[in-house]
């Protein structure tokens, strides 16, 4: 396993983006992470990096997978440095934004989704 964290907290401000059409995505960030970033944020365990995150890696987010298609360059060291990164559900071979992680599934990934303990893995 190269990443494992559990959810800790969110609230609905979190989940606004996944219902807007043309954003699709989610924050997630470490615990501790300052106010005004956690209330926007999936905050979740720190976690470290066992092994570099690379597209084709599988991501499990509530018991649900998604496929990495692409990782901005930012993402891979905010990721490793402070459990942030942008977890954005439309795919696509390029990372819209370079704080990015593109992830594609068979499921969209919703608001309902979501729950305190619930884990974010990479495989």
């Amino acid at each position: 396993m190269k990443f494992f964290a559990k959810i800790l907290s969110f609230n609905d401000d979190a989940l606004y983006f996944l219902t807007e059409e043309d954003c699709k995505f989610v924050f997630i960030f470490n615990e501790g992470a300052p106010p005004e970033l956690a209330e926007i944020s999936i905050v979740h365990t720190v976690s470290p990096m066992n092994e570099e995150i690379t597209p084709g890696d599988i991501m499990l987010i509530c018991n649900k997978a998604y496929t990495i298609t692409a990782i901005g360059d930012e993402a891979r060291h905010t990721l490793k440095e402070m459990g942030h990164c942008t977890l954005c559900f439309k795919g696509g071979s390029e990372a819209e934004r370079p704080g990015m992680m593109m992830l594609e599934g068979d499921e969209p990934f919703l608001p309902q989704d979501v729950f305190v303990g619930g884990t974010i893995e990479i495989h």
